[in-house]
């Protein structure tokens, strides 16, 4: 088995700082953003950006216009975005061990409750990030459980390699 590791990739980084930037901006300019004005306010590729924005369209997150006043804006309300949506869209499962879903492994013997150990892994993603929302990323305003969280004294020291 390879190492099993959470890793959040430089897509979902690249999509979540962008819909951040999107949802943050005023309504001055109708909540519209070019994929140039993110790329440069987040220094993300241009091109690679371009990929990612257009399947966060393809999804339904964001609507995108043509035109001297076109670009990408959120499709919904920022509070009704969650990371976990996200990450599925860009990735995929949010858990997943090889290419399996977590209640799908079967293990034998001593290494029989292997799969209470992935299924509680994805239990635990779902807690934190469905309950996160681009909203809450923007205001920096975390529900409670969230905030316990990020005070627990080892949440900010990373363990291992």
């Amino acid at each position: 088995m390879d190492n099993v590791a959470v890793k959040i990739t430089v897509s979902v980084e690249y999509a979540l700082q962008a819909l951040v930037e999107i949802a943050s901006i005023s309504d001055s300019n109708g909540g519209v953003l070019t994929s140039q004005e993110i790329a440069s306010a987040q220094t993300i590729p241009t091109k690679f950006l371009e990929a990612i924005l257009r399947k966060l369209a393809h999804a339904g997150v964001l609507i995108s216009s043509r035109g001297p006043r076109g670009g990408y804006r959120l499709a919904k309300a920022a509070e009704e975005i969650t990371v976990a949506e996200v990450i599925r869209i860009i990735e995929g499962p949010l858990a997943a061990v090889g290419d399996r879903a977590p209640e799908a492994t079967k293990y034998r013997r001593s290494a029989k409750n292997l799969t209470s150990v992935w299924v509680a892994t994805r239990v635990a993603l779902r807690d934190a990030l469905e309950n996160i929302t681009l909203a809450d990323i923007v205001e920096g305003d975390f529900e409670n459980e969230i905030r316990q969280l990020l005070r627990r004294k080892d949440a900010w020291v990373r363990r291992g390699k």
